[in-house]
């Protein structure tokens, strides 16, 4: 967990800090979404990831894409989890 702390009389500073931190949490969730839906779109039409046996059977870039979307995923919900973690200290 991470503790932010604030140290400033300014609510609306306070204020404003905390927005930009639920903003980019709210984009973070909404592209790990996206991103979630890819994914199954690839897997309702290719079956799950398994480089070996989709290898030959289906277009590379499709499988350099589908790896990129895993990666990318893995990334965003540290990122996500990070940011979702914060505690709020106002002094």
């Amino acid at each position: 967990m991470t503790k932010l702390i604030i140290e400033t009389d300014d609510t609306w500073a306070r204020e404003k800090i905390k927005f930009a931190i639920d903003t980019e949490i709210h984009l973070l969730r909404r592209t790990v979404e996206k991103i979630e839906q890819k994914l199954k779109e690839f897997e309702a039409k290719y079956g799950s990831f398994d480089r070996q046996r989709l290898y030959g059977s289906v277009d590379d870039m499709i499988l350099v894409e589908w790896e990129g979307e895993i990666e990318s995923l893995r990334r965003l919900q540290g990122r996500l989890k990070s940011l979702e973690e914060i505690s709020f200290e106002y002094r």
